[in-house]
């Protein structure tokens, strides 16, 4: 007989898996978790650390901070061809690129699979062989079984480009998923349900607390309000090249030292650009194709053009 699951909080540390932790702390969400995972790619800015330091003494369980190293080193880390013929680097970050005729491209991005999943799933995998992977294997061994045939019969489909053979083992999925080992809880809000993934895990399965409670992101920002709790920072690497200006000039006016080490990382990047050849252009961290430092990062009522909105962001910048 296989335990109950494991249920552990996938915390991004922004506003609302910070909301949802503290909620389970305060038993409005149940059942408890057995505890918190953050991801730490080194490149959050110090604001996000501060906080995630406040947020572990607020909560009942414990939070594992695990890594994977530092994304700025491998970033800008450059290795040599196999044959020689040159060197290359690893596209992590979606960086804009400034292609030869002038036109706009993008990097791969590879940051969130490798630097945010990857180091989490390592952890829970952990865990959850220490609660008992090894019985629930045999207890779902058929569904397993007929799970496993169908990814292999899919990848060697998609190798050999042709259509996949064998149906969706629904039935299998669904007894595994309804009987898992672990359970994820991901702070997605009712705002961002296209976020929303399933687990690519038979014995881990995903759960959305805010979207269950209908909250959207302004509901987890009033939530922490009214219990007299600090706003949270937006959590994503301080080079991020999704930010949106209102994220640009945040960094840039509150955390000077962290928007120049986004400075100094464009430049860098750009350097590594010069000596590989596997970048279709030169990299920039905003769309405009202009470094970022003298990129106008000025709002809409500070060039003169009025405020249409009444508010810029509305509360979802950085979400």
């Amino acid at each position: 007989m296989t335990p109950e699951p494991l249920h552990i909080i996938s915390l991004g540390a922004g506003v609302q898996s910070s909301t949802m932790a503290l909620m389970a702390a305060a038993g409005e969400i149940s059942p408890m978790p057995k505890c918190a995972i953050f991801a730490d790619t080194q490149a959050e800015p110090a604001s996000v650390y501060k906080w995630l330091d406040w947020l572990e003494k607020q909560l009942p369980f414990p939070v594992h901070r695990v890594t994977r190293g530092s994304i700025t080193d491998v970033s800008l880390t450059t290795r040599e061809k196999k044959d020689g013929s040159g060197k290359w680097s690893k596209s992590l970050i979606p960086a804009y690129i400034k292609n030869s005729d002038g036109s706009r491209g993008i990097m791969g991005r590879a940051c969130t699979a490798d630097f945010k999943i990857a180091p989490i799933m390592k952890r829970v995998r952990k865990l959850g062989a220490a609660l008992g992977r090894k019985e629930w294997r045999r207890k779902h061994k058929a569904a397993l079984r007929s799970w496993a045939e169908y990814i292999k019969e899919k990848a060697a489909a998609k190798r050999e480009r042709r259509t996949c053979q064998l149906p969706y083992p629904k039935e299998a999925w669904d007894s595994m998923q309804s009987d898992p080992l672990v359970v994820q809880w991901i702070g997605i809000s009712l705002d961002e349900t296209q976020r929303m993934k399933p687990s690519r895990e038979p014995w881990s399965a995903h759960r959305w607390p805010l979207i269950e409670m209908r909250m959207r992101r302004a509901d987890c920002l009033l939530w922490m309000e009214k219990r007299g709790f600090p706003k949270p920072p937006r959590s994503a690497c301080v080079y991020c090249p999704f930010h949106s200006n209102h994220e640009w000039r945040r960094l840039r006016d509150d955390e000077p030292e962290e928007f120049q080490k986004a400075v100094q990382f464009e430049r860098d990047l750009q350097a590594v650009k010069r000596v590989t050849d596997n970048m279709a252009g030169v990299p920039f961290l905003h769309s405009s194709l202009m470094p970022l430092d003298q990129v106008d990062l000025s709002t809409d009522l500070e060039r003169g053009q009025g405020d249409l909105w009444g508010n810029e962001c509305e509360g979802m910048c950085g979400v």
